[in-house]
């Protein structure tokens, strides 16, 4: 099969079109296509690029506040993006936009053009065999876990099957079928798709560990190592391999699979295609745009997020805007757009058959019920309901248990013994979790002898390396309700030059407090963990002023803090 590059011509404008372009921002539609473009006119230089957020493919419209007649700003979430430069300038420091190729031909007329890589799925092409029944088989465990049989070989995706995630914010839906270690143990390979502790949980390796520390782990070459914790976590791993994108790993004569990047957090997130026997299963877990938006179309099965709820944002914010009724409405039309999203994409890719997961987890500790009650997640009926409304793509919702088979499926999506449900009176939904011993974890980082010494504050912000940016920060520690701590540590952050104030500069500067659980906040600064335990596990909240995502800042310690922790014996040595 010829792999080259090709180009692919987007838009055409006729000659006096292209001579009628405005100086500054125009936007076109394709009618064809019913894509949408941006062209950049200055002094007869122009730009172009797709009118697509590269956040989450909002579309962008013009930005009334830019007197330049430069920057678009997102219809989802206010992203601006300078045309002139193609550069992201809400958040700041943070994306550049993918530019389009612009050509005139010799009677002046102008073409948008795409050049695009060969798709790596179609090296090496195999043509589907026919499926014996029972052949393939998906079993869907919990959240984003599931088991799949291929011929005499099992895969498991992404096992969080026990304990919390992101500290102590996220607990399991599901109660996962009770042979669930078992099912884990029997695997031949594993693929965790990222780092984050609803996909990589130490808590479920950790019991997998003891009975088989050398079962096959597969993970993506991310710039940080999906893995970079491992030897903190105290679990002991003996065969995780890590392995390039875009190439096939053959695991046997009938299967392979590749994994690929995200195209809005490659540093961290991945996805993967599992084919046996010429039959594609794409599964995009949480990528905000797997591959750049590039993926298979007709695959056998599909399976992605859908949920929303992922992030401390809006429900941990307060002040300014952020009144319940804002956040009740921003979540309402965020899980909306998202919902409409991932129906567009299905109706795009034309699986045969879709899964929503990965969605499946609750916000179910006590002290975290605000939260549960605030963010609302989506439900996967009611987007099946919405595939099933504009194309002819079979879904299937998920229960703990339950198990595809996808020999029958595709030979019949109306066989009644293609999904077998699990048995009757089995337990779908957890009521229990056991918190104590996760929190007595946590809790035990408080008395640290570290925090007796207030310079732990100096060391822990100079490890983490975040510096020359005009930003600054309050931390207050605080118990459950988020009430300062008496006794507790109440200090400021200034990242322009890494000092700490005991009050706010005088110069004009962004200001953000952050108020943090204090077993939260003592165990990730003790461990070097990131933050996405306080941010995403829903263990802060948070003021901002001006009312702005400072990309840089967060992004830091979400995902670039060293991939080593702080030196504290050596600290308290000098201490003492």
């Amino acid at each position: 099969m010829d792999r080259k590059q090709t180009a692919e011509t987007l838009l055409s404008l006729s000659p006096a079109e292209t001579a009628n372009l405005k100086e500054g921002i125009n936007f076109f539609r394709n009618k064809t296509t019913g894509k949408e473009y941006i062209i950049y006119k200055a002094k007869g230089h122009l730009k172009a690029c797709k009118n697509l957020c590269k956040h989450q493919g909002g579309l962008f419209m013009k930005d009334i506040e830019d007197l330049d007649a430069r920057t678009v700003k997102c219809t989802k979430h206010n992203w601006k993006l300078d045309v002139s430069t193609m550069k992201y300038t809400n958040p700041p420091g943070s994306f550049c936009q993918d530019e389009l190729v612009v050509e005139m031909d010799e009677n002046n007329a102008l073409l948008l053009v795409e050049l695009n890589p060969p798709n790596p799925w179609d090296s090496d092409p195999r043509s589907p065999e026919e499926l014996a029944f029972g052949e393939v088989q998906v079993t869907y465990l919990t959240h984003a876990c599931m088991d799949l049989k291929l011929g005499d070989k099992r895969m498991v995706f992404d096992p969080w099957l026990t304990g919390p995630a992101f500290a102590r914010g996220w607990w399991l839906l599901h109660e996962p079928p009770s042979d669930w270690l078992e099912r884990l143990c029997k695997a031949d390979l594993i693929y965790i798709s990222h780092m984050h502790s609803d996909h990589l949980s130490y808590p479920t390796l950790k019991l997998l560990s003891q009975r088989r520390p050398d079962i096959p782990i597969y993970v993506g070459d991310t710039e940080r190592p999906v893995f970079w914790n491992l030897d903190q976590s105290g679990v002991r791993l003996t065969n995780i391999n890590v392995v390039p994108f875009g190439l096939w790993q053959q695991v046997d004569s009938n299967l392979r699979f590749m994994i690929l990047m995200d195209g809005v957090h490659p540093e961290m997130d991945t996805c993967i295609i599992v084919e046996y026997k010429g039959h594609k299963i794409l599964n995009t877990v949480d990528c905000t745009r797997p591959n750049g938006g590039r993926l298979p179309e007709k695959v056998a099965l599909m399976m992605s997020d859908f949920a929303g709820g992922a992030s401390g944002f809006p429900m941990t914010f307060s002040g300014g805007k952020f009144t319940e009724e804002w956040k009740a409405q921003f979540i309402k039309a965020e899980r909306r757009k998202l919902l409409n999203y991932k129906a567009q994409l299905v109706k795009d890719l034309q699986p045969r058959i879709y899964c929503p997961f990965a969605g499946y987890f609750v916000e179910s500790h006590p002290s975290d019920k605000y939260i549960k009650e605030t963010n609302t997640k989506n439900d996967p009926n009611q987007l099946n309901n919405l595939i099933k409304k504009s194309c002819d793509v079979t879904t299937w919702t998920p229960r703990p248990g339950a198990t595809l088979d996808l020999g029958r499926m595709l030979k019949d999506p109306t066989d009644s013994k293609g999904i077998m449900e699990p048995p009757e009176g089995t337990k779908i939904y957890k009521d229990s979790w056991d918190f104590d011993p996760f929190l007595e974890t946590l809790h035990s980082a408080v008395e640290d002898e570290i925090f007796l010494h207030p310079s732990w504050i100096k060391e822990y912000f100079t490890w983490a390396g975040f510096k020359n940016y005009n930003l600054v920060v309050r931390m207050i520690e605080t118990d459950e309700d988020f009430n300062p701590l008496p006794g507790g540590y109440d200090y400021l952050v200034d990242f322009l030059d890494l000092s700490f104030p005991k009050e706010r500069p005088s110069r004009e500067h962004p200001y953000e407090e952050i108020r943090s659980r204090v077993d939260v906040i003592r165990y990730v600064v003790k461990h070097g963990l990131l933050w996405d335990d306080l941010y995403i596990g829903f263990q802060t909240r948070l003021q901002r002023d001006p009312d702005i995502y400072h990309h840089l800042f967060w992004n830091h310690f979400q995902i670039k803090l060293p991939l080593t922790p702080p030196n504290w014996k050596s600290f308290l040595i000098h201490c003492d």
